[in-house]
């Protein structure tokens, strides 16, 4: 038995994103456990938390609403990264790869949002 949203391709990669941001902001220095390390882990794991909620939503307006929440985290995650890469805390291919995955989780996750009437 499964619970719905854990077979939304999103939520899958969503849960990806933040394992891989948890093993990127290991890297960042000390002085970043309360700032940007933290900032990137709650901003990739509150992805896929509100996914899950969105699964249980009953009302179009909810289910977009949570999915907004999602997406902004996304964007806030990307912000980070940015912020990483100019502190030098993460390679410019580093950067690249979780760029471009969060590039495509967005896509993913806008034209889900668009599908709900």
């Amino acid at each position: 038995m499964k619970f719905k949203f854990e077979n939304l391709i999103i939520w899958q990669k969503a849960m990806d994103l933040g394992e891989d941001l948890h093993k990127l902001s290991v890297k960042f220095p000390k002085i970043e456990t309360c700032n940007l390390s933290s900032q990137i882990l709650r901003a990739g794991d509150s992805i896929a938390l509100n996914i899950s909620e969105v699964s249980i939503s009953q009302s179009a307006p909810e289910f977009k609403r949570f999915m907004g929440y999602s997406i902004r985290s996304l964007a806030e995650v990307v912000t980070c990264l940015h912020k990483a890469k100019r502190r030098v805390y993460i390679s410019d291919t580093e950067f690249e790869s979780h760029y471009e995955n969060a590039y495509n989780l967005m896509n993913m996750m806008i034209a889900f949002k668009k599908k709900i009437n």
